[in-house]
């Protein structure tokens, strides 16, 4: 088994027959592996109010009554996002509810965008900056997600990734004369993101987008590396320790430059007026100070 995914209460019993088994089949030469799970994730508990959720306790929740008020999207999400697989849950109704209201705050910006798109194709022409910043924003969480969900089951923090593109696109969306192409990019990535997660709203808004086959035959997103490269940075000024200002300059920019660029600034060109600059220290990409 390539994974095996269980309650530590398995331990004992699945677990430790599961390997004597194997393991009297591979001394006997009828099977080739000495270990029936080449992977092991041991989920956790889910608690409500400190204790283990139990039929015999009575302290259970019903999932009809959460699919009946919020969908079972809402119930997948909130699972998935409330802890780390391998740690004890804590059953939380406000935390149930904010989930929805994300849903449901996806479900609008995706609606909205496909009422005010219109029907042509964008190209996505020459970017601005804010719109390179929209590019690095999804790849960036292409490539989290696939890493955190993919890789580490760490589904939580796959969501909390998505949720932050979330919000971007919602500033993005602000942003006058955004690009189209850069925003069906995203949109579409955001769907196929959370297909996963929410399958059931993401097949709806996957046909709302326009799009003829199911979401969920779609590939996966694949990152683009030159997308995640940064062409300016913000860097922090300081003189003798303090900060002063913060400066947009192109990444990599070699030290004479920098220092020219810092010293140019009307704030610090002020601030500077009538002193000394005995030396520049300069942490490439990151921070300058002026002594």
């Amino acid at each position: 088994v390539e994974q095996y995914i269980g309650g530590v209460e398995h331990a004992i019993l699945v677990l430790l027959y599961a390997r004597f088994f194997t393991k009297v089949l591979y001394d006997m030469g009828l099977v080739s592996v000495d270990e029936p799970f080449q992977n092991l994730l041991t989920q956790g508990m889910v608690l409500m109010d400190g204790s283990k959720m139990s039929k015999s306790k009575g302290n259970i929740v019903s999932p009809e009554a959460i699919i009946d008020k919020f969908g079972a999207d809402t119930a997948r999400l909130f699972i998935l996002f409330a802890a780390p697989p391998e740690r004890d849950l804590e059953w939380n109704d406000q935390a149930v509810e904010g989930c929805y209201r994300f849903i449901n705050r996806v479900w609008r910006f995706v609606y909205d965008y496909v009422q005010s798109r219109g029907g042509e194709n964008a190209e996505a022409g020459e970017l601005s900056r804010k719109d390179k910043d929209m590019r690095r924003l999804v790849h960036t969480t292409i490539k989290r997600v696939t890493d955190d969900a993919g890789t580490r089951f760490n589904f939580n923090t796959a969501i909390s990734a998505i949720m932050e593109l979330v919000n971007g696109l919602y500033q993005y969306r602000e942003v006058a004369g955004y690009n189209k192409a850069v925003m069906a990019e995203a949109v579409d990535t955001l769907v196929l993101l959370l297909a996963p997660f929410i399958p059931h709203v993401t097949e709806e808004l996957w046909q709302d987008l326009g799009h003829g086959e199911s979401v969920h035959k779609q590939k996966w997103p694949v990152v683009d590396e030159a997308a995640l490269v940064a062409d300016e940075v913000t860097v922090i000024v300081q003189v003798n320790g303090k900060v002063r200002d913060k400066i947009l300059m192109p990444v990599n920019l070699d030290k004479a430059e920098t220092e020219k660029m810092v010293l140019a600034q009307p704030k610090i060109a002020e601030i500077l007026a009538g002193k000394e600059v005995k030396k520049v220290v300069v942490v490439p990409n990151k921070l300058v100070n002026v002594v």
